[in-house]
């Protein structure tokens, strides 16, 4: 059987600690979403590839781009970017600043590579919380950059993997359970959310 590229990139939340990780996956979603497909389907030959990077924006990501997805040739690329987008208005509001417009105009020249240079079929990660709290200003300010994400999921054909969405729900619950070590990075509660919200949407298209 054929091997199945599935690249997953991103910003620390799929980076983790995937330098340090013997296989190169690290020890967030991405391992969880390797682990449960290598045991569900033995036979399946599946090659996930973890490419995420701590601290980056959609802007790093094109930066990358080439030599990190396109040159990889990959039959799924998996795209998780926005919380950096949001956070850095918030915690670095000296620095040059990706506001919506200029998110959307830099990740559809991303995605338009993909659909040009490469046969990948496209999954879009909503961007996850920042805080977890509903009513956060960090929640506020993403919600026009989850909004993007589905626009360019529509024009693009892609998968849309409603991350937020399952956040977001889990929030308003009200359970006392956190998800999160700081109100971004996951514990294993929320990579666990993040790999289960992946897996429900895809795996069909795996299959």
């Amino acid at each position: 059987m054929k091997t199945r590229k599935i690249l997953l990139i991103g910003d620390s939340i799929t980076d983790c600690g995937r330098r340090e990780d013997q296989e190169g996956l690290g020890n967030g979603y991405v391992r969880l979403i390797h682990d449960y497909l290598i045991t569900t389907y033995p036979s399946a030959n599946y090659q996930i590839v973890n490419t995420g990077i701590g601290g980056n924006r959609v802007t790093d990501l094109a930066a990358r781009w080439q030599t990190d997805v396109i040159d990889h040739q990959p039959d799924y690329v998996s795209i998780s970017i926005g919380i950096n987008d949001v956070w850095r208005q918030l915690d670095r509001p000296e620095i040059e600043q990706v506001l919506p417009e200029k998110f959307s105009s830099v990740y559809k020249e991303l995605l338009t590579k993909v659909k040009e240079e490469t046969n990948a079929h496209i999954l879009l990660m909503e961007p996850t919380i920042i805080d977890e709290d509903v009513n956060s200003t960090g929640n506020k300010l993403l919600k026009d950059y989850v909004e993007i994400v589905h626009q360019l999921a529509k024009a693009f054909e892609a998968t849309l993997i409603p991350t937020h969405k399952a956040f977001i729900e889990y929030l308003q619950s009200e359970s006392t359970y956190k998800l999160t070590t700081d109100g971004v990075h996951m514990n294993s509660a929320g990579n666990m959310l993040m790999a289960t919200t992946w897996l429900r949407t895809v795996e069909e298209l795996l299959k």
